[in-house]
């Protein structure tokens, strides 16, 4: 509670020296723009001078939208200046406010980024690595050179707030239980598979990924650890052009190429891309002990194997994009996504019972393959009207993902000291998942300060899969009735929401604040398997604070849920390691989550920027994975022996409270960037002790620009171990290092990429215990990979309509990209 006293006591301090200065009426009124994107500029910082003075003596900052209102402005002839980390500052020496009008309204200012190039056929621009905005924190890897050629994995390895362990799995806040978009819409891409899906999006189509911790009521109230927005590339600016990124490498092959084109209402792009991950081979072994009920009854399993793992996919989609008035405009789009692993290795399996103390020794080994496999297909149209009234307006969107699953499995077991018969399964388990939204939304500013949002949404998801079982039979495998079933799952969510954003206290706060509605039917055929229906009223808020010009400070809140996705409702039973089985479980219920946040953020003027958040979650019907040892395992008509089955539960509450801390320091040629990530997670489960585990991630990001058209880079990423309910999951430490050369104008570049060049495996070791058995295990992962990176951008590019905005720009100093219009 201290800390909220200091934040009231701080808020209530500046507000009373604001209120001791408004002896006037009068105020600037304006909006700033990205001179490139054309995307609105929140949180620049906006300071007025009197003619002379070094000093300003009023100011404000940018909305979300980009607007910002200066009062208390006494007739005069001012300075005004516009300020954001990564934009050129943007001046106006002359800002007259006339007695006989006291409300001056500049209007669009666009602000440039720095180190923006603009030549007869291309544009360069670079913006800011980190942008803290109002309710999320958007990353954009313009710069990231040591994730070119490379995945979406590989560039949320560098976002603040996200940490990705060693198999690919992304936590946010500590919290595994995430919302993916990709440009802002959900798609059964990430239900089938989150990790193989951002394996198949290549880093060079990544514009920004955006980080929403707290997402507001317009949000879909789903994932408990908040939304990753993945916001890919695409251009609006008159003209064709395009890019063509290709990569090979040691470890992973890709290549993408996109071109758009627009002329005059009508705008179109299409592009391709494909991706490899060559295969490898990763030995792994382990160690089991387990014990019967009754203790007189102990066994030893001791395994060690190699398994060959290659995972590919593609990508492919057309969207265009029509003005079809000023005030109306259309698009739609259509993408096809493809992506699978497959995999095939043996384990030998060495394994002691002792019974009153007498052993006995089973000796086998187990030969495997796996194979999974994604086809999905999104397509969207959306509508957006806008009013003559500012701000107001109208967006509708209707968008569907199917996707088309299978995965599929075989195991052979055959003993080597024993005259047992082999044995072994077939398993095929195709499916479809089908979900389709719609969705209108509808802005209404009320005043300047003031406006209400509101909307409704509907989704319908169906998933429909089939398991089809062969068992081996004398040699034979034959059809096998009993591990033979279909499985149907429907889903419907019926949601509306009103929020506000307002400004209170002459611009001393900027908040947002909602309430969203969600109602849940869901419905299942799975024998014995009854899903009730569920009501949630999630609220949310944002109150941020700009202390002066380089210092902010939000405090946010929601309350969200987790619903169970594919892979954790659908009962297919995975046996090709027939001691390590997994399933899902159709009778998950959601978790629910309380999210907390206070963040601080400081920028310099030299360049130097920090931001600091501390938080606090409270997860109730925790959705865990958790292993149960059996001695004897009973699946259709086949026991299975000794065998670890691993499930998701709803076990207990979590409790996560930690601090994130982030920091960029250019020092000349040099840039500096760390994120660092600590926290600690109390999980309660009844019937047993509570477990607490502290868990950290430290990375470094080190650039330097040797000139203009040369830069390197470094990476080196830390995780620290963390305990579980059941175990402890490994640490381990990835670095990898980077260069990068322009030619041509900037218009293509060369890189080089070395990942773990020192070290051929990361070792990965984890445990895993219960009442009656412990197991360890160690992974031995090969990651240290060698690529070359080409990038080409062509086409000619028109700006016509930026030129005509800088003609009609009121008179300024110093170049700022744009004026009023």
């Amino acid at each position: 509670m201290k800390i909220y006293l200091i934040l009231f006591l701080l808020f209530a301090l500046s507000f009373n020296l604001k209120a001791q200065n408004n002896n006037t009426n009068g105020k600037i009124t304006g909006k700033v723009t990205d001179a490139v994107t054309k995307q609105p500029v929140d949180f620049a910082t906006i300071s007025v001078f009197k003619q002379g003075s070094a000093s300003p003596f009023n100011g404000g900052s940018t909305d979300p939208k980009g607007n910002f209102k200066i009062d208390n402005v006494a007739p005069g002839d001012y300075m005004l200046t516009v300020d954001f980390i990564g934009y050129k500052q943007y001046k106006i020496a002359h800002v007259v406010v006339l007695s006989t009008n006291k409300n001056l309204a500049i209007g669009e200012i666009l602000l440039t980024p720095l180190q923006t190039q603009l030549k007869e056929v291309s544009v360069t621009a670079t913006g800011p690595t980190v942008a803290n905005k109002i309710d999320k924190l958007v990353y954009s890897p313009a710069n990231d050179l040591t994730s070119q050629g490379g995945v979406a994995l590989d560039v949320l390895q560098k976002v603040p707030m996200v940490s990705v362990d060693i198999n690919g799995n992304v936590e946010l806040m500590g919290n595994a239980n995430i919302q993916f978009l990709i440009n802002g819409k959900p798609s059964t891409i990430f239900g089938a598979s989150i990790t193989d899906a951002l394996q198949a999006i290549p880093a060079s189509q990544i514009k920004s990924i955006e980080v929403i911790t707290n997402p507001g009521a317009k949000y879909d109230a789903a994932g408990t650890g908040g939304i990753i927005n993945i916001v890919l590339k695409d251009n609006n600016i008159q003209g064709v052009n395009g890019s063509v990124n290709l990569t090979a490498g040691t470890r992973l092959e890709n290549g993408n190429f996109n071109i758009n084109a627009k002329k005059g209402k009508i705008g179109v792009g299409a592009f391709f891309s494909g991706n490899e991950n060559i295969t490898s081979a990763t030995p792994s072994s382990g160690n089991r002990t387990s014990y019967s009920n009754t203790r007189d009854t102990v066994t030893n399993l001791g395994q060690n194997g190699i398994s060959n793992f290659k995972r590919s996919g593609y990508r492919s989609g057309f969207n265009i994009n029509w003005d079809i008035t000023p005030k109306d405009a259309l698009s739609a789009s259509v993408n096809f996504n493809h992506f699978g692993n497959n995999s095939n290795g043996y384990v030998n399996n060495y394994q002691t019972t002792y019974i009153g103390g007498l052993p006995a020794d089973t000796n086998s080994v187990n030969h495997s393959t796996s194979k999974f496999n994604n086809n999905s297909t999104d397509w969207s149209l959306f509508y957006k009207k806008t009013f003559s009234k500012k701000d107001q307006e109208l967006d509708v969107l209707y968008n569907q993902s199917i996707g088309h699953n299978t995965n599929n499995y075989t195991q052979q077991q055959d003993y080597t000291n024993v005259i047992f018969p082999s044995s072994g399964s077939i398993g095929s388990n195709p499916g479809t998942d089908k979900e389709t939204n719609i969705q209108i939304d509808y802005n209404q500013p009320i005043t300047e300060d003031f406006s209400i949002e509101t909307g409704a949404k509907a989704t319908i998801e169906n998933i429909n899969n089939a398991v089809n079982t062969q068992t081996l039979d004398n040699g034979v495998y034959v059809p096998n009735p009993f591990q033979t079933y279909s499985f149907t799952y429907s889903r419907k969510i019926y949601a509306y929401y009103l929020s506000a954003t307002f400004s209170l206290f002459h611009n001393f706060i900027d908040g947002k604040a909602g309430l969203r509605d969600e109602y849940t039917v869901s419905t299942s055929d799975f024998p014995n398997t009854t899903i009730p229906s569920y009501n949630i009223l999630a609220p949310s808020f944002v109150l941020s604070h700009k202390i002066d010009k380089t210092q902010t400070i939000k405090f946010s809140y929601s309350y969200r849920l987790e619903r169970p996705d594919y892979n954790s409702l659908n009962p297919f039973y995975n046996i090709s390691d027939p001691h390590n089985i997994s399933t899902g479980n159709p009778e998950l219920k959601p978790e629910y989550g309380h999210n907390f946040e206070l963040g601080y953020n400081k920028s310099f003027s030299n360049g130097v920027n920090i931001y600091v958040a501390g938080f606090y979650r409270y997860n109730t019907n925790d959705l865990q994975s958790f292993t149960t040892f059996y001695t004897n395992l009973k699946i259709g008509d086949t026991t299975y022996t000794n065998v670890s089955l691993n499930q998701r539960y709803n076990i207990g509450r979590e409790v996560t409270e930690g601090v994130n801390l982030f920091g960029s320091i250019p020092a000349g040629k040099f840039t500096f960037r760390s994120n660092m990530f600590f926290a600690d997670r109390i999980t309660s489960n009844p019937g047993s002790p509570q477990v607490s585990g502290l868990a950290y991630r430290i990375n470094l990001n080190t650039s330097y620009e040797f000139a203009k058209t040369l830069a390197a880079e470094f990476f080196i990423n830390y995780r620290s171990s963390q305990r579980g309910i059941q175990g402890t999951n490994p640490a381990f430490l990835f670095y990898n290092f980077a260069v990068r050369k322009q030619v041509l104008n900037k218009k293509a570049s060369i890189g080089l990429t070395a990942a773990n060049p020192f070290n051929r495996y990361v070792n990965v070791n984890s445990t895993t215990y219960g009442p009656n058995f412990n197991q360890s295990s160690l992974r031995e992962i090969p990651l240290r990979s060698f690529g070359i990176s080409l990038m080409y951008k062509f086409g000619k590019l028109e700006f016509k309509k930026d030129k005509e905005q800088q003609d009609n720009a009121a008179p300024d100093e110093g170049g700022g990209g744009g004026g009023g219009k």
